[in-house]
């Protein structure tokens, strides 16, 4: 049976009550009952009123004694305890509630990350799954207070959007769970990197290609909606070892989308395993020089700066002109269009027929 279709009572009795009912049909008392076992009386007592417990040597010497299996005790003695247990857990998840309301719950069960459910306590027992913590302040121990400093090295503590953010970065971790990775190959991925400048050149729909790539050389990759109050692009880190790139579409914009990736493959091939970057986010400890150094190896790979130079060059920049040379430096006239726009050398309506959204399969 599932977990999901177990049933928890709301209240298990303590196998004291048991114990007694079968003492009063022996006509035993709880003195006897001691001295034939062999425990103190007090011992007896304190189960008899509930507030001890029957441990696996109590167990066997009531077998002995009341012809009663000792995993029948241990059984009743688990459910209560397991009950008890559960009881704490619904009280961590009451204590969620208010929690749980600083995050996106709506767009969360939109984009399928959460179960529709209705109740309050329902969301933000679902967010603690989600989360894989069992109460708010472990969410704030990892998220906020660093005390995981090996695994989330950073802290959201400064940024605008802390909880739609970790939702966002948890969301990437959960799709990238679902990824079979071989063992990182640094040489593979960078000299994969020819092979997506191509796609980039030639793209349809190149997220699954694209992410194909990627894990034949040990990088994760994975698509992430954004949300609502998380303008985050991208994001790079390495969880056990493994790089993982998360990605956002958030423009929906072919050449953003492209000029994003090789930023965070920058990261992995410059930066090494010891940092998390988010991309269009403001945080503690965020390292300017190494997203300067993520830029220029997406220029580089995206259309170069001498690339650019010789188009700039061109007095008249048609549109055949851009598909021109497109085709010459292997990249994708979206590329072109949008390095030309960001730098103020063509207006923001110019090449826009070739400003595309990038459709995620």
């Amino acid at each position: 049976m599932s977990k999901q279709n177990e049933y928890f009572p709301q209240s298990v009795p303590h196998p004291g009550l048991t114990l007694v009912d079968k003492l009063d049909e022996l006509g035993m008392g709880p003195k006897e009952f001691a001295l034939r076992t062999g425990k103190p009386e007090k011992t007896i007592i304190a189960i008899i009123k509930g507030k001890s417990s029957i441990t696996p040597d109590m167990a066997v010497l009531f077998e002995n004694v009341l012809h009663i299996p000792a995993h029948y005790w241990l059984n009743r003695q688990q459910r209560f305890d397991e009950s008890i247990a559960r009881s704490k857990s619904n009280m961590y998840v009451t204590e969620a509630v208010n929690w749980a309301k600083k995050f996106p719950i709506i767009e969360m069960i939109k984009n399928g990350w959460l179960p529709e459910t209705m109740e309050i306590e329902e969301k933000a027992d679902a967010l603690l799954k989600f989360f894989r913590i069992s109460n708010a302040s472990a969410w704030d121990d990892y998220y906020i207070s660093q005390k995981l400093k090996l695994d989330f090295r950073i802290s959201l503590n400064s940024t605008h959007a802390a909880h739609s953010i970790s939702a966002w970065l948890r969301q990437g971790e959960i799709s990238a769970e679902m990824l079979d990775a071989p063992v990182y190959d640094e040489k593979k991925f960078r000299e994969s990197l020819n092979e997506i400048k191509s796609l980039m050149a030639t793209q349809l729909k190149p997220f699954k290609k694209l992410q194909e790539i990627c894990l034949a050389s040990g990088v994760k990759l994975v698509y992430t909606p954004c949300l609502p109050k998380a303008p985050i692009n991208g994001s790079t880190r390495w969880i056990n070892n493994v790089p993982l790139i998360q990605l956002s579409g958030r423009y929906n914009r072919n050449d953003i989308f492209w000029f994003t990736f090789f930023h965070e493959a920058g990261h992995i091939l410059l930066h090494g395993k010891k940092d998390i970057f988010l991309e269009e986010v403001d945080y503690d400890g965020k390292d300017v020089i190494k997203e300067k150094e993520a830029d220029a190896f997406a220029v580089k790979w995206t259309l170069s700066e001498k690339e650019e130079a010789e188009i700039s060059e061109i007095f008249n920049i048609s549109d055949d002109v851009i598909v021109e040379y497109a085709k010459k430096f292997n990249t994708h006239p979206a590329i072109i269009v949008g390095r030309l726009r960001r730098k103020g050398i063509k207006s923001q309506k110019f090449g826009q027929k070739f400003l595309e959204p990038v459709f995620i399969e």
